[in-house]
């Protein structure tokens, strides 16, 4: 009796540490595929970039400015493209803080009119403008008059804004019609 209760005892203990070695290994294989896990890389999408929508931007602008044979500028520190139809007068210096009150249409170049102020001078503050405007704009004064293209990154860049579609050109049509004193 007391063999058969010391074989038994020894067959509970290999059973034990067989069972203890399987989880032994089976934590082993939890924590290796929990570091794999950790260092996959979330997907985020596609990575948005700018320089390939930029050149193709500057490309679409050209070719509209002459086809449409408008006679454009073209500010070489954003790559907006404006035309002075009408400089205006003053010497307004102006900042992010500058109040701007101005008549003008948005368009999309396919001739989508986006926004547009009807014919009812509007006020913005320069700063809160999207970037071509703040480009644009300090380029007349009161009075004056400016046609600019935006390429997308100086507009609304990969977000669509209500009807205008992402990576859209921007083209305005602004009538300055008073700045701060």
């Amino acid at each position: 009796m007391l063999k058969l209760v010391k074989n038994c005892s020894i067959h509970i203990k290999s059973l034990i540490l067989r069972t203890m070695l399987k989880i032994k290994h089976i934590l082993l294989l939890v924590c290796i595929a929990g570091c794999f896990a950790a260092c996959k890389k979330t997907d985020v999408g596609e990575v948005y970039d700018p320089v390939p929508q930029f050149k193709t931007d500057t490309t679409a602008i050209r070719a509209f400015v002459k086809s449409n044979n408008i006679p454009v500028l073209k500010d070489e520190s954003s790559g907006v493209f404006y035309q002075i139809i009408a400089p205006g007068s003053g010497t307004h210096t102006y900042t992010a803080a500058s109040s701007i009150t101005v008549d003008y249409t948005g368009k999309l170049l396919n001739g989508t009119v986006f926004d547009t102020s009807n014919g009812t001078p509007r006020t913005f503050t320069l700063g809160n403008l999207i970037p071509g405007w703040q480009v644009a704009i300090p380029k007349i004064q009161k009075g004056g008059q400016i046609r600019f293209f935006v390429p997308s990154y100086f507009g609304y860049g990969n977000t669509a804004q209500g009807t205008i579609p992402a990576n859209s050109v921007l083209d305005f049509s602004v009538t300055l019609n008073n700045t701060p004193n």
